[in-house]
């Protein structure tokens, strides 16, 4: 497959508080180097881009030195935290900004759906707006025409499309004009964060198009969002972005994980210590959690084979009662098991410490990198709610696999009794 976008040193400088590139000093300071053929000044100058932490420059690089290439037929996802330069980067692919330094090279019509209505004229009715996009795309009328009756019952807005847009919910909006992207044919689709506004029907029938668009008819995706169910689901291969920089580019699996680890800190690690500050100190005091291979130390590896053991040690200064809740997720935060003390028929009602452990059997979970929730409470109220408070990752035990390498579906891959 040949090579259909491609990003070279992609960086974008933005001034803070001001519209425009600055002042007019700044303005003739940069024409007064164009024209000696020297390099912008400014471009020497500005502050990474973390929203969390003040500003000690009047610049700020959106993005700095993004590097990436797309095949025909990718699924391309680009992930990262809010202010991360997502959006920024979908705009200068869709040309609607251009880099303070860099060059985008593609082929072939660019569809984009960056913003909730972008493109559409809220005085033309949804049918007009159909049209009106077409020919920003390029295609001529019969084109169009060909398409009309297709892109009205995908949006499901049948019975409005002959209405001004201004009077169309988000929703509707977003539906429409998903529609028009998608099916007028484009070489590249550019999919923002958009589909979130969308309900449960249409990102699902959304998301089924876009899998179409790019293994059916081999056309080229490029998608954000921060649903990773919808990402590992999607898409092929996935950058992640932060602080305008790229900071991993992979496969779907390996950068969702990155992106989760990265992101997470309180969870980089198979056991965790605490001190008084985190809790309701008057009835209890958890002062650690921990997970591991039964038969292994905490941080080495933990197969499929091993029996998992949940430790905690916690301190009671009464004997009321209390109950330990555990809730496992997936890489994606999707909560995938829920167990508590009350389950194991442990009633919890000492004073003191008292070490607790919690076994799962071995062969249990599929290979994958699971999160943990914790909490403690008594019968009013939560005591200690941490998320994310360690994770753990399973690997696979076969050493031969023969014919089959991938991983298999699911999150579970318990080892059942068969009979013949």
């Amino acid at each position: 497959m040949s090579v259909i976008l491609k990003a070279e040193n992609i960086s974008k400088q933005y001034r803070l508080g001001l519209v425009g590139t600055g002042t007019l000093s700044h303005d003739l300071n940069r024409w007064w180097h164009r024209v000696r053929g020297k390099e912008d000044p400014f471009l020497k100058v500005g502050a990474l881009n973390d929203r969390s932490i003040k500003a000690d420059s009047d610049y700020v690089w959106a993005l700095q030195d993004i590097n990436f290439k797309v095949k025909e037929g990718e699924v391309l996802g680009i992930i990262g935290k809010n202010g991360a330069g997502k959006s920024t980067l979908l705009k200068i692919l869709s040309r609607v900004t251009a880099p303070t330094t860099g060059e985008i090279k593609t082929k072939g019509r660019i569809a984009s759906l960056l913003e909730v209505g972008t493109g559409f004229h809220p005085e033309l009715t949804g049918r007009e707006n159909i049209y009106l996009n077409g020919a920003i795309l390029g295609m001529n009328k019969a084109e169009i025409k060909a398409k009309e009756e297709e892109i009205i019952e995908f949006s499901g807005c049948a019975r409005y499309v002959d209405t001004p847009v201004k009077r169309y919910s988000s929703g509707m909006r977003v539906r429409l004009a998903f529609a028009v992207a998608a099916f007028l044919e484009p070489d590249i689709l550019v999919i923002d964060e958009v589909l979130a506004v969308g309900d449960a029907e249409f990102q699902k029938k959304a998301i089924g198009k876009m899998q179409d668009i790019s293994k059916g008819d081999g056309r080229t995706v490029l998608f954000v969002s921060h649903n990773m169910a919808a990402v590992k689901s999607l898409c092929t291969r996935a950058i992640v972005l932060e602080n305008g920089t790229s900071v991993f580019e992979g496969n779907t699996d390996q950068a969702i994980q990155f992106y989760l680890t990265a992101d997470n800190q309180k969870g980089s690690s198979c056991i965790r210590y605490f001190d008084s500050s985190n809790f309701d100190t008057e009835k209890c005091l958890v002062k650690h959690i921990g997970v591991k291979a039964k038969i292994k130390d905490f941080n080495a590896p933990i197969t499929r084979e091993d029996v998992i053991l949940f430790q905690t040690e916690i301190e009671k200064f009464d004997t009321s009662y209390i109950t330990v809740v555990f809730m496992i997720k997936n890489e994606a935060g999707e909560i995938v098991l829920v167990t508590n003390s009350e389950l194991g028929e442990k009633t919890l009602n000492f004073k003191g410490n008292k070490k607790l452990e919690m076994q799962i059997p071995s062969h249990f979970f599929n290979e994958g990198v699971f999160y943990v929730d914790m909490m403690v409470t008594d019968t009013k109220k939560p005591l200690f709610h941490e998320k994310d408070v360690i994770n753990f990752s399973i690997i696979q035990e076969e050493k031969n696999l023969g014919d089959w390498m991938g991983k298999s579906p699911g999150y579970f891959k318990p080892k059942f009794i068969w009979k013949g």
